[in-house]
């Protein structure tokens, strides 16, 4: 699929996110109180030229510097602008100039609205495939966001290459899109409606993390899921057998995460200490760490939080000098884990 067919869903034949014809690129009501009041603000020709699948909102983003890879008409962007404050800085990347049109026009509202004294965000026009080609300095992004995006890219691999190189070391990507239950045929991936619909460019989830991995982010991590139901008949249909979900990950630059969870004895408490999030921290959808509680963690999920923005949030127990083998409830595939005797059949 050509950048020019997408390019041309988004900026001509979509002029309100009414005009998508599944739920694929729609961003479920339930939200937290304080991004509803953020969202409450950004001025409505955005909000209407907006089609992403999820919230990429971390906690914890006060004076960061955070890169959206297609941003559209800027609705994450000026939301995020309001989180990181006058001290941090949004970008914004995307390949549609009519969207960007819409964004660019109402920076000095959202400065007005959002209180700063000078606009803290900027976009660029590019594609989020060749990063390099975009004068953005390598290492100098906290934070690395994308919604829905990374599924029209031609080269997913080019996305997160160019997305790790730019991050800072302990940086993070947390970005939402769309994933197939199996790779989808080619014959589908050249239907330009489910293309624009966010759904016959999606990866295989599997892929995907393969790909992430090779990328250089080693363990990611799922936040949340939802499983999309399209709710358009005609194209159920011609998306048959194939089962899509919303996903939304984090990957961590952090280069000595290792391929399993590798238990050091190690824990972690929690100070309570992340602004709206006072009786427990959500790291991913499998750890839920509550507050002044003593919660042992694995060696990656450890520098997940010591080696990033998050370490004075925590408190820290143990160190990496002795190794008790796979994580507790993580070695499915440890031969240890089976009993003498016992045959396993091949995949």
């Amino acid at each position: 699929m050509k950048h020019e067919s997408v390019q041309n869903y988004y900026g001509e034949v979509l002029q309100a996110s009414s005009d998508l014809q599944t739920n694929a690129c729609c961003t479920p009501d339930e939200m937290p109180d304080h991004l509803k009041k953020i969202l409450s603000q950004v001025h409505d020709e955005v909000l209407t030229r907006y089609y992403g699948c999820g919230l990429i909102a971390p906690l914890d983003l006060t004076g960061m510097r955070i890169l959206d890879l297609g941003c559209g008409a800027g609705r994450d962007v000026y939301a995020l602008s309001a989180m990181v404050g006058e001290t941090g800085r949004v970008v914004g990347v995307d390949m549609t100039p009519a969207q960007l049109d819409v964004a660019r026009a109402h920076q000095d509202y959202h400065a007005e609205v959002f209180g700063h004294s000078a606009s803290n965000v900027e976009f660029h026009h590019g594609f989020i495939e060749k990063l390099d080609e975009l004068d953005l300095e390598p290492g100098s992004f906290d934070i690395i966001v994308s919604n829905c995006v990374v599924n029209l890219a031609t080269d997913k691999g080019a996305v997160l290459r160019g997305a790790h190189h730019l991050l800072k070391p302990g940086g993070e990507m947390y970005f939402s899109d769309v994933y197939a239950d199996r790779r989808v045929p080619q014959v589908m991936a050249e239907d330009e409606v489910l293309y624009g619909e966010c759904l016959s460019g999606a990866l295989y989830w599997n892929d995907f993390l393969s790909i992430a991995k090779a990328s250089g982010f080693g363990d990611p991590r799922l936040v949340t899921h939802r499983p999309l139901t399209i709710e358009n008949p005609e194209l159920e249909a011609r998306v048959a057998p194939l089962s899509f979900l919303s996903a939304t990950y984090r990957l961590f630059k952090l280069p000595e995460l290792e391929p399993a969870c590798e238990d050091y004895g190690q824990a972690v408490i929690y100070k309570g200490s992340v602004e709206h999030a006072p009786h427990a921290f959500v790291l991913d959808d499998h750890h839920v760490i509550e507050t002044g509680k003593v919660f042992p963690v694995c060696g990656n999920t450890w520098m997940m939080l010591k080696d990033t923005r998050f370490a004075r949030h925590f408190e820290f127990v143990g160190s990496f000098d002795t190794h008790f083998g796979i994580f507790e409830g993580c070695g499915g595939e440890s031969p240890f884990n089976q009993e003498a005797g016992t045959t396993i059949s091949c995949c």
